[in-house]
């Protein structure tokens, strides 16, 4: 995997993110969890997302395409959990 920031985040000071972890993340027990940042939307137009187990990687998608993603789990585009 690489290391390379996402197009467009250079600028981004990572470590001052401010994560959350979804509510509904690990409803198995299993480890897995959301971790989601808004640190960044009002300057630079992006929600950082990531993997509480794996906390030095994130990816950035602007705020439109994170809305587009929560709606279609919400509607179960992706499958039942």
């Amino acid at each position: 995997m690489s290391s390379a920031p996402t197009p467009g985040t250079e600028a981004i000071d990572r470590a001052a993110a401010q994560w959350f972890k979804s509510s509904h993340s690990d409803a198995q027990g299993q480890g897995d969890c959301v971790r989601i940042a808004t640190t960044f939307v009002a300057t630079h137009d992006l929600v950082m997302v990531g993997d509480t187990k794996n906390p030095g990687v994130s990816i950035a998608v602007s705020p439109d395409a994170w809305t587009a993603f929560v709606r279609a789990v919400t509607d179960g585009e992706f499958g039942a959990p």
